[in-house]
């Protein structure tokens, strides 16, 4: 295709919108608002994975130390844990460690627990060597004595499993609804301006204009259209996520599980946003014109 056909085409296009411009509004409006509600359930959903994968990862056992045990129970306790098979490293954490920990992580509430009132168990951190041998180190070592129980990520990750299935399965469901309506819209838009542009249309075909070049200025149109649409989600999107992360990084400090960092995760969410945005566009008025133009 030319340079000076190209340039025909993006302002053909580009005065279409202007034309139709109550229209091209609305299917805006609707790629706005599909959208950002994908944009929020790809945000969610991926975030979900990376710490269902992080606690599922998780090699670190927790083994709570009876009340009363002594330290003299303790060093026996930590000689047998060492011995069980796939455990490479262990570390004591106190009682007081450990309130520390909950103090840091759900706020300065929890000091009414300090001292005495500290209702916490002395632990021992024992860090396996890969995943699949987490659980044996967990079940071996829960039956030591001096040990209350056992506790390690791949119990978690079921649990979220569970739900991470959940939130895929309806944000696919309502997200393919949202991009069906948005399809619909552009396509209703794209059908007035051939109606609108009929005879000129026909003035084109007498006059040897082929199909392509009577329907790339409408394919552009609806590109266009979710283009302008995904500007406004993008913007929204990357702000809250921001925010979001500022505020549940703060409540996952003190843990081994972390969201996905703004500046790696924004940029492939705005790419992927833009790009729905412009496959949706295009192909509500591939369909527009296929059905309403017949060419």
């Amino acid at each position: 295709m030319k340079k000076q056909t190209i340039k025909r085409h993006l302002i053909e296009s580009l005065k279409s919108l202007k034309r139709n411009t109550r229209m091209s509004i609305a299917a805006i409006g609707a790629v706005t608002v599909t959208l950002l509600l994908v944009g929020v359930l790809l945000s969610i959903i991926f975030n979900v994975n990376k710490v269902a994968n992080d606690i599922q990862n998780d090699v670190q056992v927790r083994v709570v130390i009876d009340r009363g045990t002594n330290k003299e129970q303790q060093a026996v306790l930590k000689k047998k844990l060492a011995k069980i098979d796939g455990v490479e490293d262990i570390k004591f954490s106190s009682r007081k460690q450990e309130l520390e920990n909950v103090v840091g992580t759900y706020g300065k509430e929890f000091n009414l627990f300090k001292g005495d009132d500290n209702p916490l168990y002395d632990v021992f951190v024992v860090q396996a060597s890969s995943p699949e041998m987490t659980l044996k180190v967990a079940k071996q070592a829960k039956k030591l004595r001096n040990v209350y129980d056992t506790k390690y990520g791949g119990a978690s990750a079921k649990k979220l499993f569970k739900v991470v299935a959940n939130i895929q399965r309806w944000g696919i469901l309502i997200s393919l609804l949202l991009l069906f309506v948005a399809v619909f819209l552009i396509s209703n838009t794209i059908r007035i301006a051939i109606f609108s542009r009929k005879d000129e249309i026909q003035i084109m075909r007498l006059v040897g204009a082929t199909n392509s070049f009577i329907r790339w200025p409408f394919i552009l149109e609806g590109a266009w259209t979710g283009l302008l649409g995904a500007i406004l989600p993008i913007i929204v999107v990357d702000v809250g996520y921001i925010w979001a992360y500022g505020i549940l990084s703060d409540s996952l400090r003190g843990t081994s599980y972390h969201l996905i960092a703004p500046h790696v995760f924004l940029f492939e969410i705005d790419l992927l946003m833009a790009l729905i945005g412009l496959i949706i566009g295009a192909l509500g008025a591939g369909i527009s014109m296929r059905r309403f133009l017949k060419l």
